[in-house]
This record gives structure tokens, sequence and C-alpha cells, in this order.
């Protein structure tokens, strides 16, 4: 497996579960042993280097100082429960950094600010909604200062209204020139902020390249097969119902009460023929009214 980023790249990884995706980002990060091969962090080799024709594990001081130019943000937040909002995001900055604690809570509250938090700063996180947590754990992650950032699917665990809150903070990092490499099943999201898409399976790289070559016209049938299979819930969340008379015409489907009454679920609808989604979508309505 061969797999760069350039400084400033926004790249996806894309594909079935239990490709490898997840385990990439968990190998840069140092949270899994890399069995073998190297890691390169800004033409530095982060936990081993080839020395005298042997490849040899770093010493933890050396390893630990390349890891401090990465952030991670989980798909479960992990925030300390015991911890105000503002305490998550400095804790790392004061012990790891050195930093003072008046240096990392004026650092911290402006990162807050930037992910629309700031007024929760002394809130605990039990105090805070999924999506909210997600957006403390970004401000966490960047208080770091961190070269490149990481994200493993960081909406899966969110209800389908706070996805979108998690996203544009995403967006806003990417058009900032953050360098990112993001494992997602939100499709919309990559093909919009990805300079570059990498789908994979069975531990390989399968295909890369820019979002319209892998979303529209991708060389392997294999990518077609699960893109198909794997409609996202952001497609249909972020699809307005069709215009019409009966209620809730043009609105969001996530704002509608039928996603969770029995009916059919936004999940379920990732298995009907996308030409049927609107009649299904209408009658739903009507039937509601």
């Amino acid at each position: 497996l061969h797999f760069d980023v350039a400084q400033g790249e926004r790249v996806t990884l894309i594909g079935p579960s239990g490709s490898g995706k997840t385990t990439i980002l968990r190998l840069v990060m140092t949270l899994e042993e890399l069995t073998g091969g190297y890691i390169w962090i800004e033409g530095k080799p982060l936990t081993h280097d080839r020395r005298d024709g042997k490849r040899v594990r770093l010493r933890e001081k050396e390893v630990a100082q390349t890891r401090k130019k990465i952030g991670m943000v989980f798909q479960h937040f992990n925030l300390f429960p015991n911890m105000s909002v503002i305490d998550n995001v400095t804790e790392a900055p004061v012990h790891v950094l050195g930093r003072s604690k008046d240096e990392a809570r004026e650092r911290g509250l402006a990162l807050l600010d930037q992910v629309g938090l700031k007024d929760r700063a002394d809130e605990h996180p039990s105090r805070l909604s999924g999506g909210q947590k997600q957006r403390v754990a970004i401000a966490r992650a960047l208080a770091m200062d961190p070269k490149i950032m990481l994200f493993d699917e960081p909406t899966s665990a969110l209800d389908p209204e706070m996805v979108n809150e998690v996203l544009d903070v995403m967006v806003s990092l990417a058009r900032e020139g953050m360098t990112m490499v993001v494992v997602t099943h939100e499709m919309q999201f990559a093909r919009e902020i990805a300079d570059r898409v990498v789908f994979m399976d069975g531990g390989v790289i399968v295909e890369e390249g820019p979002p319209e070559l892998i979303f529209s016209a991708p060389r392997d049938p294999r990518i077609n097969d699960w893109l198909t299979q794997s409609r996202t819930d952001v497609a249909l969340l972020t699809t307005d119902l069709p215009t019409g008379p009966y209620p809730y015409a043009g609105t969001p489907w996530f704002s509608t009460p039928f996603g969770r009454d029995g009916i059919i679920t936004a999940w379920q609808m990732l298995w009907l023929d996308p030409s049927l989604a609107e009649g299904v979508l209408t009658y739903l309505a009507m039937r509601q009214a």
C-alpha cells in the first residue's frame, strides 16, 4: 500500500466496511503498530526509520515529537465527561505543549468560537448534543495546532439533523487550507470538498482520483456497485421533498416526522430505486396529512 497526501490537500477515503480506511488513520495516529513499511510526516519518519539497512523502531520521544503534528477526530467524541468543554480543549495544550493555562484558554475560546460553541465553554459534555460534542472534539484537535487533521467517520454517530453542523465546520477547515484525510460515507461531502477520493477494498487502494472521476466515471466496476448499494443518508437528508399540494412540500427530509414513524426510515430509503424516491415521498407526505 502506497499512500501520500500533499500539504493542503483534502483526501477522502471511501469504500466498504473492513476495507482498511480507519486502519490507515489509526496507523498515522500511532494507535496501531506498523508491522512493516514506513510513515513519513513532513519528511520525517513517524515510527520507524531505515538505518544501516535495517528497519528500526524510533524512540517514543521521537515518535511523540512528530505525532504532535497530527490531530484526529473520532466517531464517538471521546470527551472527558468530568471536565468542562473548555477544559477538554485546553488539557492537551497545557500538559503536552507546555502552554500556560491563560494562553491555552484564550486559544481554546477562539477555537470554540470558530466552531460556534464559545457560549458553551463552561458546560459539561453531558449537556451537549451529539453534534455539539463532535464540534468540541474538532476544537480540541485544532488546539494542538496540527499540520494534518484526520477524521474517522465524524458524523456516523450523529442524529441526521446534527450532521450538517459538523460538516459545515469541516468545510470551513478545508477552505482555510487545512490538510485533511477523511474517512466518510457522506458522499456529497466527499464530492464537494475533496481534492482526491481514494476507494479502498480488501486493504488495497482500488482506484483514486478527483471526485468527478471517481463518482461519475470510475474505471473499476466495484466502485459503481458500491456507490449504488450505499447511497448515503446525506443524499436524502439534504434533498427537499418534491413540491406539491400536501404537508411538508419543499422541506428537508430530516425535518419531517415520517423519517422515524415506522413507515419508512431514511436508511430503508437507500435501498429504493432513486427513480421511485419522489413517488414514495409524495405518498408518505399525503398519508401523513
